[in-house]
């Protein structure tokens, strides 16, 4: 298959779709990568075009240069800029902005790996964990940072956190701001694996390939399966729900021609059937 550019309508957020993975860069190096109201406008619609695409198996978010994200451009905030908007029209466009990028990660049916080059911090370590997987250059680090510049943490930071390392650890990370090395991050299982750092988009790609061979129905199950759990639903809703995708993925012509397949001794093809 031949690349697909997408058009983002700016700079500061790039993608393209290249053999059934889309990928997405966060482009402003200059400021490690920090959020701007224009990317993360390209961002929202950029995932959902992902999402919606036939031809995107896979979502693969990173960042340009040495750094994944650095979180909320500090700069423009220490100037100060005053908003036209009134509080409550700031909070519901913050709430929209969150479900539409970080939340649309989270729960769109396809996998999403963030590939991390270097650091993630505040609202870029946020994103980051809304990822299904994480892949971080063996010089990246994370640090949630909110705490250092007087902020309690936004773009579903303390969910995700909370759900890699329980409670405890992501309230320390929250309070304490402490740089966590990419080792450290394997360790706590927030990557999952850890690559040097010239090899980092090619081995998420490697990856990212290995999901679009994958059986596409069956992963979007699965990801509804954990966020269900995720969301506190008791044991017997987790039973329940797995039995319904588990006999449902089972009708599909993927789950047949993958049984024939295993008999045939041959890998299976999946077309999302």
């Amino acid at each position: 298959m031949s690349r697909r550019e997408i058009e983002t309508g700016t700079q500061t957020c790039e993608a393209y779709v290249d053999d059934g993975v889309a990928v997405i860069t966060l482009n402003r190096p200059e400021a490690r990568n920090a959020l701007s109201r224009p990317m993360l406008d390209a961002l929202e619609t950029t995932l959902d075009h992902a999402e919606r695409a036939p031809d995107v198996r896979v979502v693969v978010v990173t960042g340009a240069g040495k750094a994944f994200c650095a979180g909320g451009d500090v700069k423009s905030m220490a100037a100060g800029q005053a908003s036209e908007l009134t509080l409550d029209e700031r909070i519901h466009l913050q709430r929209l902005s969150q479900r539409n990028t970080a939340g649309r990660m989270y729960l769109m049916p396809k996998p999403v790996i963030a590939a991390l080059p270097g650091a993630a911090a505040g609202a870029g370590l946020s994103i980051a964990l809304a990822a299904d997987l994480r892949v971080m250059a063996d010089t990246a680090f994370i640090t949630t940072a909110f705490a250092r510049v007087g902020f309690s943490g936004d773009y579903g930071g303390t969910y995700f956190l909370s759900q890699l390392v329980g409670q405890g650890k992501a309230r320390e990370m929250y309070f304490l701001s402490s740089r966590v090395t990419a080792a450290q991050c394997l360790e706590l299982g927030i990557a999952n694996r850890v690559v040097p750092v010239a090899e980092l988009l090619e081995q998420t790609m490697t990856l990212a390939r290995q999901l679009t061979a994958g059986p596409p129905i069956a992963y979007r199950y699965m990801k509804e399966n954990f966020n269900r759990v995720a969301q506190g639903a008791d044991v017997i809703e987790c039973l329940d729900l797995e039995a319904t995708h588990h006999v449902h993925s089972g009708l599909s012509d993927d789950h047949k021609n993958a049984a024939q397949a295993f008999v045939d001794k041959r890998e299976p093809v999946f077309k999302g059937a």
